[in-house]
This record gives structure tokens, sequence and C-alpha cells, in this order.
């Protein structure tokens, strides 16, 4: 599925279109922002470079969060797999060792090769994050007198998204084509306005732009993908059992509690917040799979890849009336809600904690949900105001640089805020005194003024307060 994206103005401003395939990519764990994203610029990086002959060297520096959690994060082992010819859709996570083990020589685009120690040509630069991003790096080819022949520097914005220094600068998400859409709302309020002249629902809104460059049938075939994607995650984490690696010795959970919540059923003695233990278990096992290294569904990262899987699996087992049709309207009204996020502030950790990580997910979740349960506009925009408004302030303090110490248990409770968000808005008309674009603008500030101690460098917070090993 190709990337598409929008930055133009229109009537309405400056206008964005950011496809439900970009905020919904396959990748592999454990951080959109720390491994896919440093694996996209090093494959990127390898596709730019020119035919020289007398190319020897090819280093990658990683600066800021990328230095201070890449170990944890596994950055440099992404990077090692980037230069390798990988990407994160297509990598297969049981070949990674082999591929990381032979890893001894680039080949460059042009077939000549340069002899690559990921010791010594992975570099972690642990002073001042670059000017651009909490999470640069830095690609240079060299010759064999150590001398510049290829400068490049990349930011992994989050989500798996990645920007040179001049894609960033003119605020354009990689090298993507222009596409223009019908509807290019920037804002939940410009997106409430769009709706109601053309009398269509969010999902509706989405629906139409999406299909500017592919067919309905293609765009449902896609989004049943993203599904399939997400829900064998989630089957693979809810059997799979043992130690999370990395070194603080995790023991994965979901398998055992979701084997008791089975026997559990049909007897007469169960709680009725038993299924909020389902919510629970469900985004807890994708974000072990994620912790563990494998296939994962970025929604719409990583760190925060259990919340809206974990909703929809809610929504289809335990909804009225729940089907396929309803988990294509949730992932296009969950992708309007993210856009707009990622647009006006940021789902990355790095940049302003954990609240544009799950914070994100669990407004996209709860807006996805209420669409789903047939919710007005306005109740939507609500849900997904109400979800993110009560992550506010949420911290990115991972103990050990790992995806695993609160991350996983977050996934959990951002899933149930996802649901009781939803359900207040399906309860109200949609009326309320917070709007979206206030809390997202509130989040950006929070984020901005939050010490960079607490967004994903594990200088602060559980990261420095519990025992990492």
């Amino acid at each position: 599925m190709e990337k598409i994206l929008l930055w133009q103005d229109s009537v309405y401003g400056r206008a964005m279109f950011l496809s439900v395939f970009d905020l919904f990519k396959i990748g592999i764990g454990p951080s959109s922002s720390h491994t896919m994203g440093p694996m996209v610029a090093a494959h990127r990086f390898l596709q730019l470079t020119p035919p020289f002959l007398n190319a020897a060297r090819l280093t990658a520096t990683l600066h800021g969060s990328l230095a201070f959690t890449g170990k944890g994060h596994g950055s440099d082992r992404a990077v090692v797999l980037g230069l390798a010819g990988e990407n994160p859709q297509d990598i297969d996570p049981d070949k990674v060792e082999s591929i990381l083990a032979t890893m001894k020589q680039i080949t460059l685009p042009f077939g000549n090769t340069i002899a690559f120690d990921a010791t010594r040509d992975v570099i972690f630069d642990y002073g001042p994050a670059l000017k651009g991003h909490a999470n640069g790096l830095v690609f240079r080819l060299l010759d064999a007198q150590e001398q510049e022949l290829l400068v490049e520097t990349y930011f992994s914005i989050g989500g798996g998204f990645v920007q040179t220094e001049k894609e960033r600068s003119a605020d354009q998400v990689g090298p993507t084509p222009v596409l223009n859409v019908q509807y290019p709302f920037s804002n939940a309020a410009q997106m409430l306005e769009m709706g109601k002249n053309a009398g269509l629902t969010i999902a509706a809104l989405k629906r139409v732009n999406e299909t500017t460059s592919i067919s309905n049938a293609e765009l449902d075939a896609g989004l049943d993908r993203i599904w399939a994607a997400m829900n064998a995650c989630m089957n693979r984490g809810l059997k799979a059992q043992g130690i999370l690696p990395g070194g603080l010795k995790v023991k994965r959970r979901a398998a055992e509690i979701f084997a008791k919540l089975k026997a559990e059923q049909g007897e007469n003695s169960i709680q009725p917040h038993q299924i909020m233990d389902y919510l629970s278990v469900y985004g807890m096992a994708v974000n072990e799979e994620n912790a563990g290294g494998g296939k994962v569904v970025t929604a719409p990262t990583n760190g925060a890849a259990g919340v809206v899987p974990a909703v929809i699996r809610y929504y289809l087992d335990h909804c009225i009336g729940a089907d396929q049709a309803g988990i294509r309207l949730f992932l296009l009204a969950a992708a309007a809600i993210g856009g707009i996020i990622k647009h006006n502030a940021s789902i990355s950790g790095a940049e302003v904690g954990c609240q544009g990580e799950v914070g994100s997910a669990s407004a996209m979740a709860a807006a996805g949900l209420c669409a789903a349960l047939g919710g007005t506009n306005e109740q939507v925009e609500n849900a997904a105001e109400i979800a993110l408004e009560h992550h506010l302030g949420m911290t990115c303090d991972p103990v050990g640089g790992l995806v695993q110490v609160p991350c996983i248990e977050r996934n959990a409770f951002g899933a149930v805020k996802a649901v009781t968000a939803a359900s207040l808005a399906l309860r109200g008309d949609g009326t309320h005194l917070v709007h979206l674009d206030s809390c997202v603008e509130t989040m950006r500030q929070t984020g901005m003024d939050m010490s960079e101690r607490y967004k994903e460098t594990s200088q602060g917070g559980l990261a420095v307060n519990v025992v990492a090993c």
C-alpha cells in the first residue's frame, strides 16, 4: 500500500491529510521510533549512496533519546538491519539474529561492498540531542582517509515516521507524493465542520479522502489486513509464555491470565468487572509481543500498539452487533483522530512523553469505538477528548530503556480508559466544555514544558527509582 500524505494550503488554512496506512504500519518491536525509525533511516541512506568507488566505511551516530535508550530499544540492531537492506514491514523476526550475526559488510546499491563492524561503526553519542528532534541519527559515508563522501541526518519522529533535516524544516513526513483530497481537515473543528456541511460521518470523510487514489475495495482490503495483523499479534501474545528479553526478567503474563479467564467462563460467581480483565489482557498480549521483538502494528506507535487492537477485540467479542464493517469504521475514525494529534502535537514519547503515545492511542481507540457503536461526529470527537484529557502529563520513563515496565500495563489502562471515554460520550449528546483541539494543544504545551528526563531518556521517574536488573 503506497504511503499517502498531503501538506497544502486550502480555504481552511494549512491543511493536512495523513493516510490510515501511515498511522497503522506493520513492523517489528519493540519501538516504532527507536527500532522501526532507525531501520527505515538506515535503509533510506543506503539507497541514497552514489557509486563512490573509494568508499571505505559507513558510520551511524545515534543522538539524544536514541543514544540514551537505544540499547534497550535495539536501535543499534535496527540500524544494522536497515543497512542489510531490511525494512520493518517485510522483515521476518525469526531471521533477525542470523542477519545480525552474519552482517560483516555492506552492499551499496551499485554492487560495491565495504567492510562493516557494528561495534565500531554504530556510535552512541550521549551529548546534547540534535537541534531538530530528540531522536536523531547521522549517517556518514567515508573514504579510506576518513574523509566524508556523503552525510545525511535523519529524525525518527514517532510511529515509524522518519524525516531528513530538509524534510523536517519543510514539515514534510518523508519523500511522499502530494495528494489532493476532498476533505483535508487539519484539526477537529474543521473535521466537524466538514462533516456537518457534507452530511458525512468522520469515518465517511476519511473514506472519501483515502479513496482519492485507491478504490473502496482496495481500502477495505487494506483495513482488513491491518486488523488481521493486529489480531494475529494479539493471538500470539495470548499463547506465548516465558521471560521477555533485555535483562529485567519480566515474565509474560497475558497467556496465563487469558487461560484463567477462559476457564472461568460459565461459572456463576464471575465478578462483573471481569470484562475489564479481558480488555486489559488483550492490550498486554500485544505489548508483550512488541517487547519480545515480534510483528506488531503501530497504533500510532509500537509502545502504544496494544490499545487500539485491544479495544477492537473488545468490540468484536463483547459488543452487540459487532462486525467487520464496524472494524473498518473503527480504524478510519481512529486514524482521523490520530492524524489530527500528530499534525498539531506529537505521537512521540521522546518529544512529549507517554501522553503522546498511550494518550494518543487511547483517544484514537475511544473515537473508533464510539464510531463503531453508532456515535455522532460530536460524540466521537468528545470520546477522543475525554480519553486524551486523562492522559495529559503522563511521562515516558521506561525502566532499563526497555518497552516493558511500565509500558505493557499502560496499554491495558489506555484501553480501559478508551472504553470508558467512548461510553461516557455515547451517554451524552456531544456537548462538552473542553474540545479536542484544546486538549491536543495542551498536550503539546505540556510536552514542551516536560523535563527531558521524562521523555524516553530513562533518566527520571520509574527508570531511576526501580532497580533495573
